[in-house]
């Protein structure tokens, strides 16, 4: 059957990876994928794995430019003549909705987040199923849409067991971002994700710099800390990326935090790590795929008690659970945070790895994927 996937831009991010896996996975049954975005470095994994790209700009939110980028927008599925069509965000699919007004094609939205209650963010109820990547996104959208189960698919994100195999890992790049990184010597916090206010990476700098400063004036014999941050903010949120610098600066720990920048080697990015954190407060994950992947790599992880996370994370079992708490501010939540990390710092945890490859399975969640896909295919409903 022939798939398109329309998606704001290919350039990083777990969605994004996600759909570079699942276009693995589409090709090797069979299919014909085809991935429609702004564009990004992304799409080279895309056309190497076998599926096909087309750039049409479905990213800008610019409201005076949506009819023509739906035109555009259509005249490739009218071109295609797809089977089924998956909206991965709410602009492609409010663009999709306009452009399929006259070509009727099915489709599929997948619910990625939990955005924020609005008639904007209905869209994402749209399709003729909608797929979420946890049990929290679809209650989220049964409680604010009402949207009939029956049209509900739960498919946690899963972990390749190949990509991330800890026996199968690029030694000569893990040594050199080591020594690029200056590691050595440090204990190792990893936050990972594109840089957004929503991924708190401010308070997980400031929980650094509270684990620094105790450090420091305890004079125990322990590595000092380090935190490494992988992942970069899009061109619209630069001026946020330029507010940690400052706020880094401000708090004297130039020395401890690494800006890495996007990496394409995730799984050796988290092998570098001891503790990985997402320090996300506002706003609870959809799934949180880095926690789940740092667990893969024997990484315990640090998460706020919300969300997606709450599938992940087991407090005390593979990392700690901070409860959430919409009032506090960055510096008390920095609080929670260097304690929580403190304490997994001090504890042992066994078989992260093995457990999380067991629930995350790679190919339980294909299976699972093209079964929704399945669902349109014409040739099997015949």
């Amino acid at each position: 059957m022939k798939i398109v996937q329309l998606v704001p831009a290919m350039d990083q991010g777990g969605v994004e990876r996600g759909i570079v896996e699942m276009n693995r996975v589409l090709i090797a049954a069979g299919h014909d994928n085809l991935v429609i975005s702004a564009g990004g470095r992304l799409e080279e994994s895309i056309l190497s794995d076998g599926g096909r790209i087309a750039r049409v700009d479905i990213k800008s939110k610019n409201p005076f430019t949506a009819f023509s980028r739906a035109k555009k927008l259509r005249e490739v599925l009218e071109s295609e003549r797809p089977d089924v069509v998956v909206a991965h965000s709410r602009v492609p699919a409010w663009l999709f909705v306009i452009a399929n007004k006259k070509l009727s094609l099915p489709w599929i939205t997948f619910a990625h987040g939990a955005n924020s209650v609005s008639a904007y963010s209905k869209v994402m109820t749209y399709g003729d199923v909608t797929v979420t990547p946890s049990q929290y996104i679809a209650d989220y959208l049964v409680e604010h849409y009402k949207i009939d189960r029956s049209l509900l698919r739960v498919i946690p994100r899963a972990i390749d067991r190949n990509k991330f195999d800890t026996s199968e890992l690029d030694t000569e790049f893990m040594a050199a971002k080591r020594a690029e990184w200056k590691l050595d010597g440090f204990r190792v916090v990893m936050g990972l994700g594109r840089i957004t206010q929503l991924k708190g990476y401010d308070v997980l700098i400031r929980a650094l710099s509270r684990l620094q400063s105790t450090h420091v004036a305890a004079g125990v014999d322990t590595p000092d800390w380090k935190l490494v941050i992988v992942g970069e903010a899009e061109a619209l949120r630069k001026e946020y990326e330029d507010e940690l610098h400052k706020l880094v600066e401000e708090l004297g720990v130039s020395n401890h935090v690494v800006f890495a920048g996007a990496q394409s080697k995730v799984a050796e990015c988290l092998s570098l790590a001891d503790i990985v954190v997402s320090a996300n407060y506002r706003k609870p994950e959809a799934f949180g795929r880095s926690m789940a992947e740092a667990l893969a790599m024997d990484k315990p992880v640090v998460a706020t008690a919300f969300g997606g996370a709450l599938d992940i994370v087991e407090d005390g079992v593979n990392g700690a659970l901070v409860a959430p708490d919409p009032k506090a501010t960055p510096q008390e939540m920095a609080v929670k945070f260097s304690n929580a990390i403190r304490f997994v710092a001090h504890s042992k945890f066994e078989r992260l790895r093995e457990k999380a490859l067991e629930k995350f399975s790679f190919d339980r969640m294909a299976a699972s994927s093209l079964a929704v896909y399945n669902e349109f295919d014409k040739e099997i409903a015949k």
